[in-house]
């Protein structure tokens, strides 16, 4: 792989892809295996940053982008859009929990969240915003005003809008009692700027899958209702099966104010949605022939048929299902396996979304070492939390029994190896 790195390193920005250790260099990716330029093959529980929900190069999804290249690659999504952009919002818009819904599309999650952001401001009249320590929202200038972590914010903070309070993220029934108390004050005047929305993941995906008490989230929703601001969402990770359910705030039938969609949402294409019923989404005004959001790529054609065919998937193979019931599985394997091994200090998951805190010892973040020799016996996985003291897994919902286990088997090996 050091040929591909030189070569890159004499492209790109030398911050965007770490090549101290050269990484292995794609080319070919089908179900839950992931082929390198070398011709290596790996099992992928990573799911590409848990886009691949459906699996790599799902063949209906492939058979659709096919088709629709024959016909139509690009269009001009607000001025004259492409029909299959109405018919991939038209299906989506089906499983969203309001009787009536409008939608902004992107390309990204951070899309979404600018969308989301914008809205409740337009809906409430209240710039500020609410997130939690630990969140992920995306790096563009709104949503990484709304991004806990340091190492994101701190070269771009004299540019990022001070609005935007923290309050802890809860793992524990009493954390949850005194943050609620917290956003309660912020949202009755102790903000520095009137509170229009709050913003939470239901479980922190790059933080380290961190699981918020039941009932958390349906007193916030409540709470920040009757504080005036709407309950922003982000489903970008969690969203459309990953969790079990369709989205994971149905675990506590919470329906927020605005659904933030990504990741899996394409099958594999650069899609994401900012999702909310009519009421609040009509606080934008009507197109006067220049939309004050949009972009060049707005409802791609290709995107959005992708789109369309993830949708179908999703539906006729039961994703949610899947991973509700490969989860339950995947959790009770490590814990298992694991028991007793020191260095672990929790295996924690809902669905396809799993985590491994292990223990630091003063060197490197034990997440990345772990996924370092993870990846040597071919299984790609993620490190995640604040240290990197997490090692994360969000594979694809389409792996087989077997498949799963092999993976599980290789972490688990490596985790006690690991000492």
């Amino acid at each position: 792989m050091e040929g591909w790195a030189a070569r890159l390193s004499r492209v790109e920005s030398r911050n965007v892809t770490f090549l101290g250790t050269p990484p292995p260099f794609w080319t070919h990716a089908a179900g839950g295996a992931v082929r390198d330029a070398s011709g290596r093959t790996y099992l992928d529980f990573s799911g590409a940053f848990g886009v691949a929900l459906a699996g790599h190069r799902h063949g209906l999804v492939v058979d659709r982008i096919r088709e629709q290249a024959e016909r139509l690659v690009h269009g001009m999504g607000d001025i004259h859009p492409p029909a299959v952009k109405v018919e991939f919002m038209e299906a989506l818009a089906a499983l969203l929990p309001w009787p009536s819904s409008r939608t902004i599309l992107g390309l990204s999650g951070s899309d979404a969240v600018e969308a989301a952001l914008k809205t409740a401001q337009l809906a409430t009249g209240r710039p500020g915003v609410i997130a939690f320590e630990g969140s992920y929202h995306g790096l563009t200038l709104g949503a990484l005003a709304a991004t806990d972590r340091e190492h994101f914010r701190r070269p771009f903070t004299a540019r990022l809008a001070d609005h935007v309070r923290f309050v802890p993220f809860p793992t524990t029934p009493g954390e949850a009692r005194a943050v609620l108390a917290q956003v309660s004050e912020l949202l009755g005047g102790k903000a520095p700027a009137p509170v229009g929305a709050v913003i939470v993941e239901p479980i922190q995906g790059r933080a380290g899958v961190r699981i918020p008490p039941l009932g958390f989230l349906a007193e916030l929703g409540r709470r920040v209702r009757a504080g005036g601001a709407l309950l922003v969402a982000d489903e970008i990770f969690t969203g459309l099966g990953r969790t079990g359910t369709l989205f994971a705030c149905d675990h506590e039938g919470v329906v927020p104010d605005l659904m933030c969609l990504g990741k899996a949402l394409g099958g594999g294409m650069p899609l994401s949605a900012c999702c909310g019923p009519r009421e609040v989404m009509d606080a934008w005004p009507p197109s006067t022939g220049e939309a004050i959001h949009t972009g060049t790529f707005l409802g791609h054609p290709l995107s959005c048929v992708a789109g369309l065919a993830f949708l179908a998937v999703l539906e006729a193979d039961d994703l949610a299902g899947r991973a509700g019931r490969l989860g339950t599985h995947a959790l009770d394997y490590l814990t298992a396996a694991l028991e007793g091994c020191e260095r672990v200090l929790e295996v924690r998951g809902r669905g396809l979304m799993l985590g491994v805190e292990l223990r630091g010892r003063g060197g490197p973040a034990p997440g990345g070492e772990v996924a370092g020799r993870a990846l040597d016996r071919g299984l790609i996985v993620l490190p995640a939390g604040r240290s990197g003291e997490v090692v994360e897994l969000t594979p694809p919902a389409t792996l087989t029994r077997k498949e799963l286990e092999s993976g599980l088997r290789i972490l688990a090996g490596v985790i006690r190896s690991a000492g």
